[in-house]
């Protein structure tokens, strides 16, 4: 019994490390590239919304730890307001955070890798050897949010930065679509070698 005890435990362990490293890291120059495969937040209570002709902003901050997880290096944040076409049965996506774009045309899983594309952040001047941990975090605002537009108005896009403080400074709503996958510890002369 013991022995079946130890076996499920193990398992349990591999899984949940597996899971919690759902955020994939690509470095491409100065850059560092997040894609997360497994995570789809296209879904649920968002994807009704959408296929019932309502757009939903989802509010996006990645977290950047280097050397240690004591100290967050870098983050950035972003909103990305997607609509669906219910003729077409496809998915645009804008970008309304500064700076903003858009994409149009897509399948939901395009639709969710493209907002993470626009996450890449600079990676100038972090040692090659150190040790880097990231998180990102994506929220869905729900039908009681005020505004899908909110912020300050510039010739690039809107500054959320404000919101964004607030809005990530606490934890979700009750009922609130998120998911936050993580990846580390790697480090950047890894990953330019093509481990993740």
């Amino acid at each position: 019994m013991r022995t079946w005890w130890f076996v499920a435990t193990f398992f349990c362990g591999v899984g949940m490390a597996m899971w919690a490293e759902e955020l994939m890291l690509r470095a491409q120059e100065n850059r560092l590239e997040f894609s997360a495969p497994q995570v789809h937040f296209i879904t649920g209570r968002p994807k009704e919304r959408l296929q019932n002709a309502a757009p939903v902003a989802f509010d996006m901050r990645v977290s950047l730890w280097a050397g240690n997880r004591n100290y967050v290096k870098s983050t950035l944040t972003a909103r990305f307001v997607i609509s669906y076409d219910l003729f077409e049965e496809r998915y645009s996506v804008t970008k309304v955070s500064a700076p903003s774009r858009n994409a149009n045309h897509m399948s939901a899983f395009e639709a969710e890798a493209w907002c993470l594309q626009q996450m890449s952040m600079d990676v100038t001047g972090v040692p090659a050897d150190q040790p880097l941990w990231a998180k990102m975090e994506i929220r869905a605002e729900d039908e009681h949010g005020s505004s899908l537009f909110r912020g300050k108005l510039s010739e690039n896009g809107i500054s959320l930065t404000d919101y964004f403080v607030e809005l990530f400074s606490g934890r979700p709503r009750p009922g609130q679509s998120h998911w936050e996958p993580e990846a580390g510890p790697v480090t950047l002369e890894q990953l330019r070698r093509g481990k993740r």
